[in-house]
């Protein structure tokens, strides 16, 4: 497979010190930038070229012992529609022909698949674009970044480190969300780490839809009343203000007038452009003529970041859009991302206190430890401050299965990563959350080190994006890792989640 490749253009951020190089019409990142470089279409992941292992002080690296990897899928079609989507859209519109979305129910039955298309007499044709690809749906470049991202994590985690060593249900267990895409490219990662998986059956698990922790989508009042308040503070609605004839232009070429989820945020104006842009696309023109701008699309994207780090950040200076220093986070942030992420949280909280071999090195079980029923670690109140209380291995994201696999693999979505960076704190030490790119990744390994009084002790190391994170998360003791983690989850989270006025 060959991934296309596009002429590079880079847009910059919103002006900040030093100036944000961004990456949003191709995958792969010019070679006279560094590797990691922000590239919205394919994010910077883990790779041998450039992995590197450091050891905590005053301790030396023994061996990796379990890895739990959490990524947004690969890029896709928009996942936003104009109400005039067709119009909007080169006269082919999406081809997925070489993409087969399969479908069955088996294993006796036929490998099904799914062929889109719209009929040129259909009185809604108008609502969708030409071609061959559904909203949302992963295509060839999607799939072909996905499967060299599988390639590179196993260039690190069998070839470099020797830890992997084969790629079997044994060996990865891998949780999606209910979005095809998410499976689409656990199946393509898998491929990238070894092509005989392809034909192979592997159980990829998931959580009912209406309370899947890792998209998020449980119902959440409180969080509800509290997106409400953040899009009330005065630095949001300034920001709408700010950047009014924007909204008008968009709305008058597009069609999105006095529709709420376009008039907001920009959150859907970011995801139709990049989608686009990521592809090769034009940026849209109506049939008036009228077109989206470079410096359009460049606005809008820097305004999506600044949205994504007021919802989710939490702890920052006050915006400056004077000079489009908008690095800010509102007041409700924090407890935001508690209630709408909480129960993921809980779910690592219980994978990592599911390895009993890590705790007997550790030398004595966790001070701070969860019980409770299946419900009970599903809504968060399972999550206590009780040195007595008896660990409960199980919980709903397949923890009770931990030790028997070296990795977990999560594949979810953008509001995933941003929801996770953002509880873990990864962007108040660098001021880098940006909104999560297509593939973005964030590793935890669990490593054991011998420390200077020759006892050994389990570490956990944090990537984002390939690179190890700022202290302390470079190297943190596995309890104190997974007491950060409980404090993330609410006492009762279900009953926080419940408590409106």
């Amino acid at each position: 497979m060959q991934t296309s490749s596009l002429n590079s253009i880079l847009y910059p951020a919103f002006q900040a010190t030093p100036i944000a190089t961004a990456i949003y019409n191709t995958s792969i990142t010019p070679s006279h930038l560094p590797w990691n470089t922000y590239n919205y279409c394919n994010a910077p992941h883990v790779n041998a070229d450039n992995y590197s292992l450091s050891h905590p002080s005053d301790s030396s690296v023994t061996s990796l012992a379990f890895v739990v990897m959490i990524m947004r899928h690969h890029k896709r079609t928009p996942d936003n529609l104009y109400p005039s989507e067709g119009s909007l859209n080169p006269h082919g519109g999406w081809d997925c022909s070489d993409v087969w979305t399969h479908s069955y129910a088996g294993p006796e039955v036929p490998y099904v698949y799914t062929q889109t298309s719209t009929l040129a007499d259909h009185p809604f044709a108008e609502r969708m674009w030409a071609g061959t690809c559904d909203a949302g749906q992963m295509t060839r470049a999607g799939l072909e970044d996905a499967v060299r991202h599988g390639q590179d994590f196993w260039g690190v985690y069998h070839s470099k480190l020797g830890f992997l060593e084969h790629v079997s249900p044994e060996e990865i267990y891998i949780r999606t969300s209910n979005e095809a895409r998410t499976h689409h490219v656990a199946g393509a990662m898998l491929y990238g780490m070894d092509p005989n998986t392809a034909g192979r059956h592997w159980p990829v698990h998931t959580q009912p839809a209406n309370i899947d922790s890792l998209v998020p989508s449980y119902v959440c009042p409180a969080a509800g009343n509290l997106r409400a308040a953040i899009q009330a503070t005065p630095e949001w609605k300034d920001h709408l203000v700010r950047y009014e004839s924007l909204q008008r232009r968009l709305d008058e070429t597009l069609g999105t007038s006095g529709m709420k989820d376009w008039n907001s945020w920009y959150d859907h104006f970011f995801d139709s452009f990049t989608a686009r842009t990521c592809h090769g696309h034009p940026l849209p023109c109506n049939t008036s003529g009228a077109c989206i701008t470079p410096e359009d699309a460049e606005t809008v994207f820097a305004i999506g970041d600044w949205e994504c780090k007021w919802v989710h950040e939490a702890k920052y200076p006050i915006p400056r859009f004077d000079t489009l220093y908008i690095f800010n986070a509102a007041p409700q942030a924090h407890e935001y991302v508690q209630l709408t992420f909480g129960v993921f949280f809980a779910e690592l909280v219980h994978t990592f206190q599911s390895l009993p071999s890590l705790w007997q090195w550790n030398g004595s079980p966790m001070s701070h430890v969860a019980s409770g029923t299946e419900d009970d670690i599903r809504s968060g109140s399972a999550i206590v401050s009780n040195p007595s209380t008896k660990r409960n291995a199980s919980s709903a994201s397949g923890a009770d299965t931990a030790s028997k696999h070296k990795v977990h693999m999560y594949v979810g979505h953008d509001g995933s990563m941003v929801r996770l960076a953002a509880g873990l704190g990864l962007g108040r030490t660098t001021g880098s959350l940006r909104w999560p790119a297509m593939g973005s990744e964030i590793i935890m390994e669990v490593w054991l080190a011998t420390t200077a009084d020759d006892s050994d002790r389990p570490f956990v190391r944090v990537l984002h994006e390939g690179s190890p994170v700022s202290p302390p998360l470079d190297w943190i003791p596995l309890d104190e890792f997974v007491r950060l983690l409980e404090h993330i989850v609410p006492h009762d989270l279900r009953g926080a989640c419940m408590e409106v006025d």
